[in-house]
C-alpha cells in the first residue's frame, strides 16, 4: 500500500469519485489508500459537498508551510513553547476543563470553539485545526451535544453542520458536575447495600456516599435553586428584563412557579448580603 502525501492527481480522483457518489471506502480502494486517509482529506477541505481538488492541494501546501506557528488546540503546547501566548492559553483552558471532569477531546473542542474568531466552526474546521480524525471530533461533539454545552446550526448553502457554544454553557457545566456528584453518591449507597454497612468496605462506602450526597445537595440547592437557575438562564438569553408572564410562557410554567423562583433568588441575595 503506497504511503506519502496525496498528489494533485490523487485529489483529482477523489473529487471525481465524490462527484460520482462513491463512498470513502470505494475511493480509497481505487487509490490503494487507507479509508481514513480519504476521510481526513475530504473533512479538512470542505467536506463531501464542498471538496475541490485544486483548492485542497494548494490549501494543504499552505498549511504545511504555516504549521510551525499555527494557532491550534492540537498544537497549542508546541506553539506555547515557541512563545505563542494565545495558543498556550487555549491549551491551559482545555486542561482546566479536563481537571474539572470533562473528557479530554471534548475539552479541546470546547476550548477551540470558545477562543475562535468565528462564531461557529464546522467539523472540517475542527479536524483541520486540531489535526485529529473526524471520528474523534464526532465523538467529542456528540458528548457536548448530549450535555447541552454545544448545539448545531445547519448551513443553508452547503451540506455542513456548524457547531456553536450554548449560551448557558457554564450553567450546563455546573449541572453536569452536580449530577456527577449525585451519581457517585448513588453508586456508593448501592455498594453499602451490597456489602453491608458494618463491614470495612461498607464503612468506606458509607463515608463516600455521605460526602458526595452533601456535595450534590450543596451544588443543587433543591428545587427552588434549580428553578432560580432556569429563570436566570432565560433572562440571560433574552438579554433584557422580562415580566413574570413572559417568563412563564418561555419556560412553559405556571406564573406562580416563576414568582416562587424569583422570590427564592431575592431571599438568597438578601441572606448573602446579611452574611457580609
Amino acid at each position: 500500500m503506497p504511503g506519502g502525501r496525496l498528489s494533485h492527481q490523487d485529489r483529482l480522483e477523489i473529487a471525481a469519485g465524490l462527484a460520482e457518489g462513491f463512498g470513502y471506502a470505494e475511493i480509497a480502494r481505487q487509490l490503494d489508500r487507507p479509508t481514513s486517509t480519504i476521510s481526513r482529506e475530504v473533512a479538512r477541505n470542505g467536506g463531501a459537498g464542498g471538496y475541490r481538488a485544486d483548492h485542497a492541494h494548494y490549501a494543504t501546501a499552505s498549511r504545511a508551510r504555516r504549521r510551525p506557528t499555527r494557532l491550534t488546540a492540537g498544537s497549542a503546547g508546541r506553539a506555547g513553547r515557541l512563545g505563542d501566548p494565545r495558543a498556550a492559553y487555549v491549551e491551559r483552558f482545555a486542561e482546566m476543563m479536563v481537571d474539572g471532569g470533562l473528557p479530554r477531546m471534548a475539552s479541546r473542542v470546547l476550548a477551540l470553539l470558545y477562543t475562535a474568531d468565528s462564531r461557529t466552526l464546522t467539523a472540517a474546521d475542527l479536524v483541520r485545526e486540531m489535526e485529529v480524525s473526524p471520528a474523534s471530533i464526532s465523538k467529542a461533539i456528540g458528548y457536548l451535544e448530549r450535555v447541552g454545552m454545544v448545539h448545531r446550526e445547519p448551513d443553508p448553502q452547503r451540506r455542513l453542520q456548524h457547531y456553536v457554544i450554548a449560551e448557558d454553557v457554564w450553567l450546563k457545566a455546573w449541572e453536569i458536575s452536580a449530577r456527577t456528584n449525585f451519581n457517585w453518591a448513588e453508586t456508593a449507597a448501592e455498594g453499602v447495600d451490597l456489602v453491608g454497612r458494618d463491614t470495612p468496605a461498607g464503612e468506606r462506602l458509607t463515608q463516600m456516599a455521605e460526602f458526595f450526597q452533601r456535595l450534590s445537595e450543596d451544588m443543587s440547592g433543591g428545587a427552588g435553586f434549580q428553578d432560580c437557575l432556569s429563570v436566570l438562564a432565560v433572562l440571560w438569553k433574552a438579554d433584557r428584563l422580562l415580566d413574570p408572564d413572559e417568563l412563564a410562557r418561555r419556560l412553559d410554567w405556571p406564573v406562580e412557579r416563576v414568582t416562587d423562583a424569583v422570590n427564592y433568588a431575592v431571599k438568597a441575595a438578601a441572606s448573602g448580603a446579611g452574611d457580609e
